[in-house]
């Protein structure tokens, strides 16, 4: 009975030794985690904060911006030194030295000058210190634009941008990922602005574009009458204008892994389809109906560019009208002299019209293929 009540108390023991054990090991793990977290917490906010009034004399600005960026660009330690006024506003110069050469405002693409107050406003309860500064201007701006990265030695750093006109606020951020704030005002200088930025975007898209320009090209390799092609190229932009809006729109929005192999496989369909004709001269011409169908697919492709470009909440119609109507431009600047050079061969010699069009569609096919393997197995666009 002793030797069992001995046993028993041992047991107990060896317990408690582990339980004790136990709770040192949490301790100790929390005391390394807080440890851990003390430099986190010292830079909690990693932002600053950028405030523009679009005014009638000007823009009117706030820049905030947290002590510890501020105090790394200086070299000051400790960086609550910069939460005194009097040792704030003797750094005014130097601080606004750091940061006015990385923030560029532009109006209608001209640079603008900034005035910054010779006083800097300290903001206690924030941790930060606030400047203001004024934008010049003879007349309100239809576009402006805020780029650059304030505190590019932080990757995590990032700028909150506000611009307001008149009771409208449109807000915006800056970071590593995206380094440019575009605002276009709701006046008609904005909507002008508008326009000519879209319009220009739409021709350079599809004219560097060489699967779509190859899509378009192949359908035209078999020629025919201006009412047969007018009706081919309509199908295509009545069709890519309708997924361009759905998908810009965010109404319907299919990944680009998708859409990219199905652009090349739409190449490869119509260079196939324009060699069957050719050997069997009796077949339908479909290509009107290929132009719309596959149309779709290259709206989707379209509106993954225009996404990039970052859609103006207030001129949203605007944007998408004009994107669209520069692709449209920019396809005719191909299609009317390619169609014009295809139909005077094929009016002048169809046998040699027949050979340039099995050779292309031979091409269009390959490149077609081409594009589809790389898409698929290589990720790449």
């Amino acid at each position: 009975d002793t030797r069992q009540v001995r046993r028993v108390r041992r047991v107990r023991r060896v317990r408690q030794v582990r339980q004790v054990l136990v709770r040192l090991r949490i301790a100790l793990a929390f005391v390394i985690a807080l440890a851990a977290g003390v430099p986190l917490a010292a830079h909690p906010t990693p932002f600053s904060y950028l405030d523009l009034r679009i005014e009638r004399d000007g823009i009117h600005g706030w820049l905030v911006a947290h002590i510890e960026d501020v105090a790394h660009e200086l070299g000051v330690q400790p960086s609550s030194a910069l939460l005194d006024p009097a040792f704030a506003s003797s750094r005014a110069s130097a601080i606004v030295g750091a940061l006015s050469m990385r923030l560029i405002v532009s109006a209608d693409g001209r640079s603008l000058v900034p005035e910054w107050e010779p006083t800097v406003e300290v903001l206690p309860e924030r941790q930060s210190v606030r400047m203001p500064v004024k934008y010049a201007l003879g007349r309100a701006p239809g576009r402006l634009a805020v780029e650059g990265l304030l505190f590019a030695y932080d990757p995590a750093h990032k700028t909150f941008v506000n611009i307001y006109e008149g009771d409208a606020l449109t807000q915006a951020i800056i970071d590593v990922s995206h380094q440019r704030v575009d605002y276009f005002a709701g006046t008609t200088q904005g909507i002008i602005a508008v326009a000519g930025t879209f319009v220009g975007s739409g021709v350079h898209h599809i004219l560097i574009g060489p699967d779509h320009l190859l899509f378009l090209l192949g359908l035209l390799l078999l020629g025919g009458s201006i009412r047969r092609l007018a009706m081919i190229v309509t199908g295509f932009t009545v069709a890519h204008s309708i997924t361009l809006t759905l998908a810009a729109l965010n109404i319907v929005s299919p990944q680009a892994r998708l859409i990219e192999p199905a652009i090349a496989l739409s190449i490869v369909c119509v260079g196939a389809d324009n060699l069957l004709v050719t050997s069997q001269p009796t077949s339908r011409d479909l290509r009107a109906w290929m132009a719309f169908a596959f149309g779709f697919i290259h709206g989707f492709g379209f509106a993954n560019v225009l996404r990039e470009m970052g859609l103006p909440r207030r001129a949203l119609g605007w944007s998408l009208f004009s994107f669209n109507l520069g692709v449209e431009i920019g396809q005719l600047l191909v299609v009317i002299p390619v169609a014009g050079a295809i139909a005077w061969l094929w009016a002048r010699d169809r046998e040699l019209g027949r050979r340039v069009a099995v050779v292309g569609s031979a091409l269009v096919v390959a490149a077609g293929i081409f594009w589809f393997a790389q898409r698929v197995f290589w990720g790449s666009t």
